[in-house]
């Protein structure tokens, strides 16, 4: 383990042998910290918060700490992190309020860019990328491989579905259907992420398949029920891509973005 001796380390803190950290951090009692972590320096980490391996922690970052909800009054909640993510400067990662399960939750391999800001009791999946400035009110859910743009807001409660993106200063204050590209304020949908997929190797004819059920959800001027009993009743909703894509819709309770 190098830790920098000018760092403030609780006794009780649980940090594994192969852990850097660097110059003037402050780690609380009750962190418990992986093997193969970077935490860069003037770093705080508090709370009872677990960081799995691999991390990288930039300085200025706050990591853990009391959460900015009023009616919390200093509860034992949590914030869970997995593996490899990057934590970059003056990123804020809050825990957990007994008003909803108690835990903030990070999954791995995610990118929090510089002054990004995850609020209490938000779950964030795997391979998501915050740009600069994004941030999420409580409560909020982030599904795997979602792209938020920089200065991007969601308010609480939203849900920002699996490979969806939000384009830069989008404000989102409803759901965002899973491939959906949304911008603006308020955010509207413009499309899918239909170059995305093509990257990642999604076959021509899924591709073709979501381009339809996006059209038939959003351009052909059904109602919401309308469109989405259509999709259901069609050929295409054996297709597990279209079906995700209308199972995130069903399960919206504050709407989507339109």
């Amino acid at each position: 383990m190098a830790i920098h001796p000018t760092t403030l380390i609780d006794s009780k803190a649980e940090i594994d042998s192969n852990v850097e950290i660097g110059p003037f951090c402050v780690i609380g009692p009750d962190v418990k910290i992986g093997a193969g972590s970077v935490i860069k320096s003037h770093v705080v980490i508090n709370g009872h918060t677990t960081i799995g391996c691999n991390n990288e922690i930039y300085q200025f970052a706050s990591v853990g700490e009391a959460n900015q909800d009023k009616k919390y009054r200093g509860e034992p909640t949590q914030l869970i992190i997995g593996d490899g993510n990057v934590i970059r400067e003056s990123a804020t990662i809050h825990r957990g309020t007994i008003q909803d399960k108690g835990i903030t939750q990070i999954g791995s391999h995610n990118l929090f860019m510089a002054s990004t800001h995850v609020g209490h009791d938000c779950i964030v999946g795997d391979n998501n990328i915050m740009a600069n400035f994004a941030a999420l009110a409580g409560h909020v859910v982030v599904g795997d491989n979602a792209i938020l743009g920089g200065y991007t807001g969601v308010h609480q409660f939203c849900q920002v579905h699996s490979y969806s993106m939000c384009g830069m200063g989008s404000m989102v204050s409803k759901d965002v259907p899973r491939f959906v590209m949304v911008s603006g304020n308020p955010a509207k949908a413009h499309g899918m992420n239909f170059e995305g997929m093509r990257r990642r190797g999604v076959p021509a004819d899924i591709i073709r398949a979501l381009r339809t059920a996006y059209k038939t959800v959003y351009l052909k001027g059904l109602t919401l029920e309308s469109a989405l009993t259509q999709l259901e009743s069609g050929d295409s909703f054996h297709i597990a891509e279209v079906a995700d894509f209308v199972l995130s819709i069903r399960q919206s309770k504050r709407g989507i973005v339109r």
